[in-house]
Parts: structure tokens; sequence; C-alpha cells
């Protein structure tokens, strides 16, 4: 009997495999990002798609919420109303499927969503995993790093102000350069920054 039991635990070790081993990293692709107008395109929005393996208008409700803005989804695109980083949308990107998509137990993409009565869980297919989704309170890569005081920037200046100022629109953003003009290229330094509201100083 002994030996007949260590033989079928020898067998049942053998068919067991570390969890998270026998998935694979999730490797989204690098959004494919360009200011069109007044508009941002990612124009790769349906590739993304096809990784992360969510609805497209959960996604894209997600990126609206994140970017402030409006937009829509057009011939496997999405696009957004104003002008974006093509590294903010990259981290919004890798926040949604850290939020949405990655078990948190095992690190499994192999994940889908419920609803239980108002709580959004994500569960796992691959360990048995199941948490509920959380929204975050402080956006992440919000261009917090991209814009931070006593730092030096390139700007494309878009319109002036009544003030005579050059004006730039980045997102939720409103950057002001003393006597920039529209399609002038300019190296600033941030010298304040009040909310949504950026001064700068020529360089």
């Amino acid at each position: 009997m002994t030996g007949s039991y260590e033989e079928l635990l020898k067998k049942a070790y053998a068919n067991i495999t570390e969890i998270g081993s026998s998935h694979k990293r999730l490797e989204f692709p690098e959004a494919k990002v360009f200011v069109e107008g007044k508009t941002t395109v990612l124009e790769n929005f349906s590739e993304i798609i096809d990784v992360v393996n969510r609805s497209p208008d959960h996604l894209m409700k997600y990126l609206l919420s994140e970017l402030g803005t409006a937009g829509k989804i057009e011939g496997g695109r999405a696009i957004f109303n104003g002008k974006f980083e093509k590294t903010y949308i990259n981290a919004l990107v890798k926040n949604y499927i850290k939020d949405y998509v990655i078990c948190s137990e095992c690190g499994s993409p192999d994940t889908h969503l419920v609803k239980d009565e108002r709580v959004l869980i994500l569960k796992c297919d691959a360990c048995g995993g199941h948490r509920p989704v959380k929204k975050r309170k402080v956006r992440a890569e919000e261009k917090v790093e991209k814009y931070v005081e006593n730092t030096e920037v390139e700007l494309e200046i878009q319109s002036i102000s009544k003030r005579g100022d050059g004006v730039v629109r980045d997102g939720k953003f409103t950057i002001y350069v003393p006597g920039g003009k529209p399609g002038q290229k300019v190296k600033v330094r941030i010298a304040r920054i009040a909310g949504s509201i950026i001064f700068t100083e020529r360089l």
C-alpha cells in the first residue's frame, strides 16, 4: 500500500505546474498614435482589443474617462478629441490591463469580467481566483511626470492668448509661452503649474 501511495503521489506532483508557469506573459502591441488636426488617433485600437480580449466599448469607455474627453471608434481605430501623447495613452492601456485583465493572484491574462450585483468582478480561468475591480482614485501616469516645475520641454505653439502669449493645449493642460507664435517650436522651462494651467519661461 505504501509503494502504491508513493507512486500515485509522484504522478500527482508530476502533473502539477506552478501557478503562472503555464501561461505566457501578456504583451500588448505598442500604441500607434498620431495627432490629426484637433484629434488624437489610436490607429491599432482593434489590435490591442484582440490581445486584451475585452469588448471595444469597455476599453474605449475607460480611455475616454481617463483622458477626460469625447471620442469614437471608427474602422478599427479609436479617435479622441484633443491632443494626447503616445506615452500617456500607452500608460493608460497598461493600467487597464493591470486592473481589468491580469489576475492578481497568478498573473494570468486568461480572465473574464462578471457583474455581481453592482460590483465588477475579475475571475481567472487559470487559477480560479477572483477579485473586485476597483477604479483607481488617482490616474496613474497622468502627465505628472512629463510636466514638472523647473524642467525643460519643447513645445509647438498652437494659438495666441488675449494677452499675446503663445498657447499650447495638451489634454487637460493649457500651457502659456511668453511671446510665442502659432506654428513656432520653442524650448521652455516649466515655471509654475496651477492645476491644469502651466506657465513657462522661454530659454
